[in-house]
């Protein structure tokens, strides 16, 4: 028995270090966000500065390990056996919750995600206990205090955060405005000295406060002394920015590589024991019951052993900064996560990665009359003087990044500062809830959220809060079931419970590159929003409309075959599998258009007037393929899901023909257009005319045997409307060749450099 407990200790650890990977790749963006949307420096140097805050957090950290050992449980109630049940459902559940979050790109928090799959492991188990002894209560085996404040905790950062970085950066750009060169004259040593003493404050409170290396004497001393120890700072810092500044050194980029350091080390410190801390309890408990239970049994010796403080071995520090840092370097899964909260606070219009809500449009609609009863109410003067300080025209910003340096500051400051003030005041606060919402109330007060943007913004914040409380649901439910299963399932649903585990993750790594593949085309489009010259955007724009109309007729050669195969064969999980993705593209031809927009506005107006009208036909052209597919996938989908008669022979024969030939005409302009071979597309047109007689033979051949009562009427007007639709979707795509051949091909009749 004692072998069995020490082969699940060793795979807690292996857990633990993909748990490691997985959460460095989530919680990169609490501290990555702000220098790497700046561009503050290079990608190589953040890094760097982050990987020595990690390693420096984790070395020196004692990782908090307490509440994995007795925050949530009360291990003097439960059996060694109990709690390696628990320990290992959390870790199981982990991996692939934070994995999947990653693999979508969305922020969530290890926080949450740890103490709800610990009180849902520990409530499956307190069940289990109340149930076998009835002198037990939830009360004498669960610590509801500690997730009752963490939930708490949620709502009040969320609000707060937000809240706090929309009115500082609105007085950050008041003082600097845009143009932060020209009015940081006298402002810029004040201010550095608030940001950099904030920062320092953070490390001395959040970060090394409660290391291993500090002493009660020095942490007594810093109590003690804090005001002292601010008030010098500030003086220090402010005359030291001052003097840096008349030597022509960039402050804000010294306060973001500071403000990246800090929280870097802060992440490690505080949150190791979010993806450490059940795998040392594991270890823990495992070193106890050998020493001193293993004649008692697992289930009769009583973990009283985690009540008292963690002592986590250095070696276990060091290894767990070095698999941090290494994560941190070479993980694409973390820049996905960083793109999300970068693209939703970024300065100007881009493609947006979320669609809208109503309740965003909303927020939208009840945001611009606020906004206009204030403007009525302030005097036109000063309405024009603030108007001013928000001068976009004077911005001063690094070449690709979505915002500037005084946006970056403020962000990572301010979370400093908000997370520091959650620790005095005892309150769990999670990082990545903290510097997200700061990240998004500084963007809306930077006036980054447009009226064509803002709504999709809003449904992006909410979207990333509703991965939140998710997480927490999820957590709690699936690790409450694992817990349950691992109990009474024993050896057998432990092997189970590790192959799906491992299933899980292998599969969410193949969909993550195949998402990563098709967001290729997103690469042109980003060099397009990002250059001036007018020659250069119209040919990105040609390559990039190249690209999506390609994958909009990959999409309906495929679709079109899978919708009539699945039709003719009776295959229901085809069809709903060919609505879906008929109604997932119609989202797509909706940002297609929005950031056409967007791409538009690169263009000079000769450019835009003499080819903006082929573009967007094309679109058009574009979207009526997907309809057609799709008001032919509905019908179809219906007549099988009834479980109506299906089509006889003849008709099935007809068909299948039918939709060889328009499958092939539409891979041969999609063959076409990617290749940019459309100065000669004459025969793909005469297949076209020939398919259309075709249909035509067939729509009276059909209507014939309606007249003579050959056929159940219900099967003809099936057979019509696939047919109708068949022709429609003949018709647009030989339309958006020839559009895409004037767009693609004609020559414009001078460029202006």
């Amino acid at each position: 028995m004692v072998t069995f407990y020490f082969f699940i200790v060793i795979f807690l650890m292996c857990l633990a270090i993909f748990d490691l990977l997985v959460g460095v790749s989530n919680d990169a963006v609490n501290f990555l966000n702000s220098a790497i949307g700046s561009k503050a420096a290079s990608f190589k140097t953040i890094i760097i500065v982050a990987g020595f805050g990690i390693f420096l957090g984790a070395s020196f950290s004692n990782g908090m390990m307490d509440i994995a050992r007795h925050g949530i449980y009360q291990p003097e109630n439960f059996y060694f056996a109990e709690i390696m049940c628990i320990l290992l459902g959390v870790m199981l559940t982990d991996v692939v919750l934070l994995d999947l979050f990653n693999t979508l790109g969305m922020p969530t928090s290890t926080t949450v995600s740890m103490v709800f799959e610990l009180l849902g492991g520990t409530f499956a188990m307190s069940i289990i206990k109340m149930n076998n002894n009835s002198l037990y209560s939830m009360g004498n085996l669960i610590n509801t205090d500690k997730a009752l404040s963490v939930i708490i905790a949620i709502f009040v950062s969320v609000a707060i955060a937000f809240f706090f970085g929309m009115v500082v950066q609105w007085l950050a750009r008041i003082v600097f405005s845009f143009n932060y060169s020209k009015n940081a004259k006298y402002s810029i040593g004040i201010f550095g000295g608030i940001a950099i003493t904030c920062i320092f404050y953070f490390m001395l409170i959040k970060g090394v406060k409660s290391s291993s290396f500090m002493t009660p004497y020095y942490q007594i001393w810093i109590q003690k002394n804090t005001t002292m120890l601010i008030l010098g700072f500030f003086i220090f810092f402010s005359i030291i920015t001052q003097l840096l500044y008349w030597i022509k050194v960039n402050v804000f980029k010294i306060i973001v590589l500071l403000g990246t350091f800090a929280l870097a080390l802060a992440f490690a410190s505080n949150d190791l024991v979010n993806f450490i801390g059940v795998p040392l309890a594991g270890y823990s408990s495992f070193i106890d019951y050998v020493a001193n239970g293993t004649s008692a049994g697992p289930n009769g010796f009583l973990m009283s052993s985690l009540l008292q403080p963690a002592q986590t071995p250095w070696y276990f520090l060091i290894g767990a900064g070095i698999v941090m840092i290494y994560a941190l370097a070479t993980s694409k899964k973390a820049r996905n996560v960083i793109k999300t909260s970068v693209d939703l606070s970024r300065q100007d219009e881009g493609k947006e990665n979320f669609g809208s809500s109503p309740i965003a449009r909303l927020l939208v609609r009840q945001s611009m009359n606020l906004a206009n009863f204030f403007t009525s109410i302030t005097p036109h003067p000063i309405n024009k003087w603030i108007d001013s300080r928000f001068n976009q025209d004077e911005v001063i910003i690094e070449d690709g990044a979505a915002f500037d340096l005084i946006r970056a500051s403020v962000n990572l400051v301010l979370a400093s500062l908000l997370i520091t003030l959650g620790t005095s005041l005892k309150l769990p606060l999670s990082t990545t809830y903290v510097t997200f919402m700061v990240a998004m109330g500084s963007s809306l007060a930077d006036r980054a959220w447009g009226r064509n943007s803002a709504v999709y913004r809003i449904t992006g914040v909410l979207s990333v809060i509703g991965g939140w409380f998710i997480t927490a649901g999820a957590a709690f439910l699936i690790c409450f079931i694992v817990t349950f299963f691992i109990y009474f399932g024993g050896s057998t649903a432990i092997v189970i419970l590790i192959i799906l585990a491992i299933f899980a993750i292998i599969r969410s790594q193949v969909l993550y590159r195949k998402k990563n593949k098709k967001e290729k085309g997103n690469e042109t489009f980003n060099k397009l929003i990002n250059t001036d010259n007018n020659k250069e955007a119209f040919e990105l724009m040609r390559k990039n409309t190249r690209e999506e109309l390609c994958n909009i007729l990959q999409y309906s050669e495929d679709n079109y075959e899978l919708t009539v195969s699945s039709f003719l064969h009776e295959n229901h999980r085809g069809l709903k599998r060919a609505l879906g993705a008929a109604k997932f593209e119609k989202q797509i031809i909706k940002q297609i258009k929005s950031s056409g927009v967007i791409a538009m506005g690169r263009l000079d107006e000769k450019t835009v007037a003499q080819y903006g009208i082929h573009y967007y036909q094309g679109n058009s052209f574009a979207s009526e393929i997907t309809y057609s597919i799709l008001r032919l996938c509905q019908p179809c989908f219906e007549h099988v899901d009834n479980n109506f008669e299906p089509l006889d022979a003849i008709q099935k024969g007809e068909l299948e023909d039918l939709s060889e030939d328009i499958t092939y005409l539409i891979q041969r302009c999609r063959k076409k257009l990617e290749g940019n071979y459309l100065k000669n597309i004459e025969e793909e047109i005469e297949r076209a005319k020939n398919l259309i007689e075709q249909i035509s033979k067939l729509r009276h051949k059909e209507l014939h045997r309606i007249q003579s009562r050959e056929h159940n009427l219900r099967l003809s007007m099936i057979y019509l409307d696939i047919i109708q639709e068949s022709e429609n979707v003949i018709n647009y795509t030989i339309d958006l060749l020839k559009v895409s051949r004037k767009f693609q091909t004609d020559k414009i009749d001078q460029f202006d450099a």
